[in-house]
């Protein structure tokens, strides 16, 4: 347990899975790419840089490129039961079409070589920021945001638990990644299945279900969380991140060789295959 971080996360601002998160997001990724894939992601990063030390770099721009700030999310209401890109991502500029749009560039070795690099940056943390659930629904609280908790003693919002509080409180880093890891290449070939749109509405599942689903039934603000919140929390954010995981290392495979095979055609009608190239606030 990490409690002692407990009280200097809560009080930051965070995004996505958190620096953690997103590592190990990356850290699985990296251990399921061909070869190939690995020469060209040392070869667009540059031998300073691997897979896991820019996984949260799309969070470190963002007070600079605020134009950045929805890429990271699609605001998919709690109270639907499916994805509609022209109703939940109009303007185009949600991590769905962001990741379309990134992968591209990717795959175009044509692309001038820091637009590439950063088209790779932004995709190992996109993906990784989608399966955190609350980064696909939305209570009209700006992703949990506006839900003020009290997390096993200490004030803090229900999307600053699912970002790095619940994560804070399990095993160590490196034993997570050990276990999460052989999950992810257990399960690796399913789970790397659909579109990016299909794996946006398992995160809203997840999150009607378990996200907003398990919050205590009380009036109180705010609202208690403990350990029953977190024993139905922590499976989801394992399978989560072994998930991002796999389907990281598949876009890159993909986007940087040339014999995996494309990803299927988009489930929303007039929304390109593989998504184009998004608060948490």
């Amino acid at each position: 347990m990490r409690e002692l971080l407990l009280v200097a996360v809560a009080a930051a601002p965070l995004f996505g899975w958190g620096g953690e998160g997103h590592r190990l997001v990356a850290r699985i990724a990296d251990a399921q790419l061909t070869p190939a894939a690995k020469a060209q992601v040392a070869a667009i990063l540059g031998p300073a840089n691997t897979l896991m030390s820019i996984a949260s770099w799309a969070d470190d721009v963002r007070r600079d490129r605020k134009e950045t700030g929805p890429w990271h999310y699609i605001d998919i209401q709690i109270t639907v039961k499916h994805l509609d890109m022209a109703r939940d991502c109009p303007k185009g500029d949600c991590v769905i079409t962001k990741i379309a749009d990134f992968r591209k560039a990717l795959a175009d070795p044509s692309t001038p070589p820091e637009a590439r690099r950063e088209a790779l940056m932004f995709l190992v943390h996109f993906i990784g920021d989608m399966h955190q659930p609350l980064h696909c629904s939305d209570n009209k609280d700006k992703g949990g945001n506006d839900v003020k908790v009290v997390f096993f003693g200490q004030p803090s919002n229900l999307h600053s638990v699912w970002d790095t509080l619940l994560i804070g409180r399990m095993k160590p880093e490196q034993e997570l990644f050990v276990e999460l890891s052989a999950e992810s290449q257990k399960h690796a070939k399913k789970w790397a299945k659909g579109t990016v749109e299909d794996w946006a509405e398992q995160s809203h599942k997840e999150s009607q279900k378990v996200v907003y689903g398990r919050l205590p039934k009380s009036a109180a603000t705010p609202v208690p969380l403990d350990s029953t919140y977190e024993r139905s929390a922590d499976p989801l954010i394992k399978t989560q991140i072994a998930k991002a995981g796999a389907r990281l290392a598949r876009v890159l495979n993909e986007a940087l060789t040339t014999s995996g095979s494309p990803l299927p055609p988009s489930i929303s009608p007039g929304t390109p295959s593989f998504a184009s190239p998004s608060h948490r606030y």
